[in-house]
């Protein structure tokens, strides 16, 4: 008797104990978005998204910046995706169990933790001095791919292990092979979870500027790029560069940049959830 109701007070402590966590957390977040808001949407309009950077705080906008962004998130996207997906299939569907394949995982994993900004100096390095690559935007999408990649396989992995083995056991017995079973049956069917762990690996690169800034990236450039070989900026470099300057309007500036950077995360993460929803309302196990 009195070891369990020393249990239940641990027990009863500790949910006590996170709650307040919680909620400290929570009214900081909220605290903090407020004053983001009530700062910076009096400066959005179509002016401050479509104009240029400029020495001038009430003149200069996001524009750049945002083309930067949209241009590293299509190439990420199109060096991780592929590369993290078949990684992950191989990792669980063919990949052999063994002391190898255990060092493996656990090394991806670990890298999922490692500071971005150690893979921005791998960047730099890598791509923009040994393949000469420069302070391209090729430099910058590389440099992100690397970073999201061992999301991107982690959260695979757990979603195809989420589909039950009756599925496969019964596509084999049919006859079909173990790629058919696995491009017509299992990947259908982890669609929605596989989709979610890539925009949220999508939404960590969105926001990152550590890896960007010592890969390379520009403060300011004065154009917006039209090709992957072209210098750029981001909105979080954009952001960061209004944060440090002293004038208050550039402080405004900057509100306004993360409220941009915000809507373009949440759009991508409802987005995710959105297509999740309805697969799984389609899925019939």
């Amino acid at each position: 008797m009195k070891y369990n109701l020393t249990k239940k007070i641990y027990d009863r402590t500790f949910q006590v104990i996170g709650l307040i966590t919680i909620s400290i957390a929570l009214l900081m977040l909220v605290i903090f978005l407020v004053s983001i808001f009530k700062m910076g949407i009096p400066r959005l309009s179509w002016d401050f998204i479509t104009s240029l950077p400029s020495r001038f705080p009430e003149k200069a906008g996001i524009y750049t910046a945002m083309m930067g962004t949209i241009w590293l998130m299509v190439l990420t996207a199109i060096f991780a995706i592929p590369i993290g997906v078949m990684g992950a299939i191989y990792l669980e569907e063919y990949g052999k169990k063994n002391r190898f394949s255990h060092l493996l995982e656990k090394n991806i994993a670990n890298l999922s933790g490692v500071p971005s900004v150690i893979y921005g100096i791998l960047g730099l390095e890598l791509f923009a001095r040994t393949l000469a690559l420069g302070n391209s935007l090729l430099t910058g999408s590389l440099t992100l791919s690397l970073l999201i990649l061992p999301v991107i396989i982690v959260s695979t992995r757990e979603a195809l292990k989420a589909i039950p083995n009756s599925l496969r056991e019964g596509s084999y017995a049919l006859g079909a092979t173990k790629w058919q079973t696995i491009y017509r049956l299992i990947l259908p069917a982890a669609a929605g979870n596989i989709l979610t762990g890539i925009i949220l690996a999508l939404s960590r690169a969105i926001g990152e500027a550590a890896p960007l800034i010592v890969a390379g990236a520009l403060v300011y450039v004065p154009f917006a790029p039209t090709n992957p070989m072209d210098e750029y900026s981001a909105l979080p470099i954009q952001i960061f560069n209004w944060i440090s300057r002293p004038q208050a309007a550039f402080a405004i500036n900057a509100a306004a940049g993360i409220i941009v950077l915000l809507v373009v995360t949440f759009l991508l993460n409802g987005f995710a959830i959105a297509y999740r929803y309805r697969l799984k309302k389609k899925q019939k196990w």
